[in-house]
């Protein structure tokens, strides 16, 4: 018998094989513009929305062009991969049929603007899926906070904690808590040195999806 009538999932690193995608990006961003990615930038940026990220990216380096003009480049480099190279992590779409034949609700928690978790999500043939979309440019704060959570929970019209949410970083981990939802992590190689304390805020942490089947 499941304890939850929804499960809320993370797109990048978590249902996503996509971490590689960014870590590209970031090279080849900063290399244009003679700059190298700093060795806690990743860590840095990785429950920010998309806008924060190129907020904080500007500052950081003092570029000139404004966070909307790094916002739409990013999205020029990231869209061919997200709408044909990026796929799901192994059987998480066999976890996704399972959810829905037994009648689970299905969102997302994501920092991925609509332009890219949308195209991914259909060239992996699992858009129509979903019961709803929640990005964390929808909401004030980011991932490590409640507030996408919570938002998520309301467009799928049940309570906080008939939730399960999945995710493979730690602050998001401690945003879910914080939410009164059930955390799972979810291991990728980008975030492996976070798995000891993801592994003990979490109600369970997965290798991959057939733990879950």
């Amino acid at each position: 018998m499941l304890d939850f009538k929804a499960a809320i999932f993370d797109l990048d690193g978590t249902l996503l094989d996509s971490m590689w995608v960014w870590e590209k990006i970031d090279v080849d961003f900063l290399a244009k513009r003679r700059l190298t990615v700093p060795d806690k930038y990743a860590q840095e940026i990785c429950c920010m929305s998309f806008k924060e990220i190129a907020e904080y990216t500007r500052a950081l380096f003092g570029l000139k062009e404004s966070a909307a003009d790094i916002m739409e480049e990013w999205n020029r480099m990231a869209i061919d991969e997200y709408s044909h190279h990026v796929r799901l992590k192994p059987y998480a779409k066999e976890y996704l049929l399972c959810l829905k034949e037994l009648g689970i609700k299905l969102g997302t928690a994501t920092a991925l603007p609509k332009v890219l978790y949308e195209p991914v999500l259909r060239n992996n043939r699992v858009y129509e899926l979903f019961d709803a979309f929640c990005s964390a440019d929808e909401v004030s704060r980011g991932k490590e906070s409640p507030d996408i959570y919570l938002l998520a929970a309301k467009k799928l019209n049940v309570l906080p904690g008939d939730c399960i949410v999945f995710d493979d970083v730690l602050p998001a981990i401690k945003g879910i808590v914080s939410a009164g939802m059930q955390a799972y992590g979810v291991y990728d190689q980008y975030s492996k040195h976070e798995q000891a304390q993801i592994r003990e805020l979490s109600k369970g942490y997965i290798r991959d999806f057939t733990e879950m089947l």
